[in-house]
Formats: C-alpha cells, structure tokens, sequence
C-alpha cells in the first residue's frame, strides 16, 4: 500500500494506519531532531509531540507536499516553542519546595508490588517494562496496572491526549521489541 493510502485512511481515523505511519517515520524524524538538539530526551519529547500534532491535524495535510517533510516542520516548530518555553523558564523563581524535589531521586530497588508481580510469575515482563526510558514506564504503568483510560492519563500527565496515545503506541513497540529480544 502506498504512504498516500494509510495517510487517507488515518484521515479516517484507521488506527493502523496511524501505527505504520509512526513506524514508518519516527526514526527519520527522531535522527532530524537528535542532530538539532543533540539531548535525546529532547528529540524524543519532540518526536513525540510532532506525531501527536501531525495526527491531530492530518485533515489539513496537503498531499502536494512530502509527508515526511510536513513531519519535520512540524517538529521545527516544536522545537523553537521548546525553546521558548526554555528560555522564560529561566526568569521563574525557585521555590524551596520546587528545589527540593529536584533532589527527590526514584529509588531502583523493587517496590513490595515488585515482589508481588514476580511471585505472580510476571517478574519477566516487568524486568522488560524497566528497560524502557522513564516516561514509557509511566505510560505503561497507568494503562496496563492501574487500568486508566486515554483521558485518565491524559488528565493525570497532564498532557494532551493525542500525546498519550502516541506515548502508548511507542512505549507498546519498544516493549514488544524488548521481549522479542529475550526469546
């Protein structure tokens, strides 16, 4: 099927097509921002805010034009409103309290839930959920243990919902990839 047929069909809400689309271009876009901001934290968040716009606005898309270029403008203009945000940032007053939780460390060791899931022989997939980076966990965590809907962690997060939904469908592929690797 041609790039132009999953796009119509995410203009009709396909969410397969919305998953190849986002396997077929995450990495084009993520090695676009990783080299613009060279933190991969940074290019990762802006990833991941790119698809979430791209998704949200993808009615408007003008197939004159390449997607991919599309994506990375949108992820440029990502970037400069990071950068923005960054930059009035830097004139908020710390609070004791704001200061203290930057000492605030997560503690690796596993929790009494940890114990629990592996003597309920889940031990295996949670080693697997621990590799992923932070704010997949999280995801994961609030999807799939404490059985949340989109909006639920959407309003926890505090992030809009199309961030939480491509949130999840990366954090799913990079799990996937995770225990298809230990086989």
């Amino acid at each position: 099927m041609e790039i132009n047929q999953y796009i119509e069909k995410a203009k009709h809400g396909d969410q397969s097509a919305y998953t190849f689309l986002l396997d077929h271009y995450w990495n084009e876009v993520y090695a676009f921002m990783l080299k613009r901001t060279e933190n991969e934290t940074d290019a990762e968040d802006i990833t991941i805010e790119t698809f979430s716009k791209a998704f949200d606005k993808i009615s408007v898309y003008n197939p004159e034009f390449q997607f991919n270029t599309w994506l990375i403008a949108i992820a440029k203009n990502v970037h400069i409103d990071l950068i923005r945000k960054r930059k009035k940032a830097l004139f908020l007053d710390i609070t004791d309290e704001d200061d203290q939780l930057a000492y605030d460390v997560a503690d690796s060791a596993p929790s009494a839930e940890d114990k629990l899931i592996t003597e309920q022989n889940l031990s295996s997939l949670l080693q697997c959920i621990k590799q992923l980076k932070p704010h997949y966990q999280e995801v994961i965590q609030l999807r799939f243990f404490q059985e949340l809907s989109y909006q639920e962690i959407s309003d926890t997060l505090g992030e809009p919902l199309s961030n939480v939904k491509v949130k999840l469908l990366r954090a799913k592929k990079l799990l996937a990839e995770i225990i298809e690797s230990k086989r």
